[in-house]
């Protein structure tokens, strides 16, 4: 069973940068390195968006529309953990966001931007950006 926890956000102002952690942890954290890895975010009454997912090896990325250019995935393996930068925040930028592991994807590269695609969740960590 992997673990994921994720720490980094907080109160910013429009136009202001977060960057956001999602450590593995628990006895099976070594296969988080061999898993497809997503961030996802959620504002109150709307669904579950994506916002960006990174392959397994870290040597790809995919992005919509909606934040390329400003998000940034990025993981490292050797610690298990994986990162969003996050620059030039909006407003509509304020959700929970949480990071995801695709283990269906294990060595695969492939990017899922459905959230019912992913295996392993987060509790998520808190952004808002004030205008």
């Amino acid at each position: 069973q992997v673990q994921l926890v994720e720490s980094g956000g907080g109160l910013v102002q429009a136009g202001g940068s977060l960057r956001l952690s999602c450590a593995a942890s628990g006895r099976t954290a070594g296969s988080f390195s061999s898993y497809p890895m997503g961030w996802f975010r959620q504002a109150p009454g709307k669904e579950r968006e994506f916002v960006c997912a990174i392959t397994w090896s870290g040597g790809r990325t995919y992005y919509p529309d909606s934040v390329k250019g400003r998000f940034t995935i990025s993981r490292d393996r050797a610690k298990n953990t994986v990162y969003l930068q996050t620059n030039s925040l909006k407003p509509e930028d304020t959700a929970v966001y949480y990071c995801a592991a695709d283990r269906a994807g294990e060595y695969k590269v492939v990017f899922r931007t459905d959230y019912h695609d992913y295996d392993y969740w987060g509790q998520g960590t808190q952004v808002t950006v004030s205008s």
